[in-house]
Formats: structure tokens, sequence, C-alpha cells
């Protein structure tokens, strides 16, 4: 496999479980340094390291809720200091639960946008000093879902939250995209992860799902389809990919 982000430095929140982990290994393989970011399953993150150190990727842990400012500039500053510089960010750590809006708190709906939006704002903030170390394309990934621009039973929170990630990851790449960064959305389908199995009639919504993909095989779509998605947009073939919000689905958005 080659080595295309050799001596790059990654950063992948939520990598514990899930598209996150998915997307922390492949980036690995890549010849990529990985720091694994969790929040409170440090075994499962653990597990991430291990599998990448088995085939002699690099990879550390660090933990910190994207949600507080506090712990993403200590996060960051630890990491660029380690590291010396920070060349790709993946924004996945992703939270809102799913509720109906009727009974959505403030306090609901400021964690939804607090962990799933205002975290990228911050992240790129604190990025921005350690992205500027080398001469290295600097890259920036987002991950989206359908219900930023459907709408689903019970995800309300969570798909406002996405549209407006969307659009901030747009606005990102015409303010910073001069400076040699690329900023990219990766739109997700269903993947059964430990969250979305959690969505209600997850059984009957993943059978309409995988119904719908229009693909020649009897493939569903898993985590590590998405993180090769990603991947794509952290190496210099995506270089002129800007603003962007790619759809990896197996075309089950194609039709209703």
């Amino acid at each position: 496999m080659k080595n295309e982000l050799e001596g790059k430095m990654a950063l992948v929140t939520g990598a514990s479980r899930g598209i996150g982990r998915a997307t922390a290994i492949r980036l690995a393989k890549g010849g990529a340094t990985v720091a694994v970011n969790y929040l409170v399953n440090e075994s499962a993150a653990r597990e991430t390291a291990a599998e990448i150190a088995s085939f002699g990727g690099r990879a550390l842990l660090v933990k910190g809720d994207v949600s507080e400012e506090e712990d993403i500039e200590g996060m960051v500053e630890w990491l660029g200091t380690q590291w010396g510089q920070i060349d790709i960010l993946i924004s996945n750590a992703a939270s809102g639960g799913f509720r109906s809006l009727e009974s959505a708190s403030v306090r609901n709906f400021d964690a939804a946008m607090h962990t799933n939006v205002r975290s990228l704002m911050l992240l790129v903030q604190a990025c921005l000093p350690w992205f500027n170390k080398t001469n290295l394309q600097k890259k920036v990934v987002a991950l989206s879902s359908h219900g930023s621009h459907r709408a689903l039973p019970d995800y309300g929170l969570i798909g406002a939250s996405k549209a407006a990630l969307e659009s901030l990851v747009r606005h990102m790449a015409m303010e910073f995209g001069p400076q040699g960064i690329n900023f990219n959305t990766v739109l997700a389908g269903l993947v059964a992860t430990d969250s979305t199995r959690h969505i209600p009639g997850a059984e009957t919504v993943f059978d309409q799902a995988n119904a719908r993909m229009v693909i020649g095989s009897k493939r569903v779509l898993a985590a590590q389809d998405v993180a090769e998605s990603v991947y794509f947009l952290c190496t210099p073939s995506s270089d002129l990919v800007q603003g962007h919000t790619l759809v990896v689905d197996g075309g089950a958005s194609l039709h209703m």
C-alpha cells in the first residue's frame, strides 16, 4: 500500500469506534501518524491504537471533549508540541441523541451544536498555527449525514447541526483555502455503528437503506467504505477538491 501520507500528522476526533476508528486506521495505513481522540471509552481507543501498531503504524491517544473550548485548546497545543506540526484534521466526533424536537431541551440543542458544529471552528482555530509549520497542503474533513438535507424521525437536532456543519465547511474553504488548506465534507449513508443502532426502528431503517443502494453487488455500506473516501480527501489526489460534500451511500439517496 502506498504511503501517500508519510510524514503527515493527523488528528481524528471520536476515533475510538465506528467511522472515526476506521478512518484513524486507514490514515495510519497510508503512512500518517495518528492522534486517536476519545472522551469516555479509553479501552476502545487503546484497541484502535493497538490495531494501528499491529501493522507498524504510529498512533497516540489524546483524551478531550470537543464540545469544550479548553479541552480543544489543550489537546491541540499538546499535539502540536509533541509533533511540531499538524497536517490533517478529521472532525468526526458527534452527539445529539435521537429525540423529538418537542421533547428537546436547550441543553440538548447546545450539546448537539457545540459538539457537532462549534467544535470544528474551535479545532481549526487551534490548529492554524501548527498547520503553518510546513509547506505541505493541509486537509480538514468533517463527517456529515443525510439528515443535513432530509427530515428523519427523531433526528432534528443532529440534522440541523449537520446542515450547519456543511455550511461552515464551505465558508472555511473560502476563508482559509488560500492558506493551503483543503476543507471538505464526507456525507455518509447509514452505517451500522454503536450510535446508529439506537435509531428508532433501526432494523427496518437499515433494511430500507440497503434496499435503496444502487450497486452491482450485495454489499452494504460499512465504516471502512466511508474511511476510504475520507482518506482520498487527505491525499494529494484531492488537492483541487475544495468546499465539497462527497456523498458515500451506494446510491441510496438517488431515489426516495
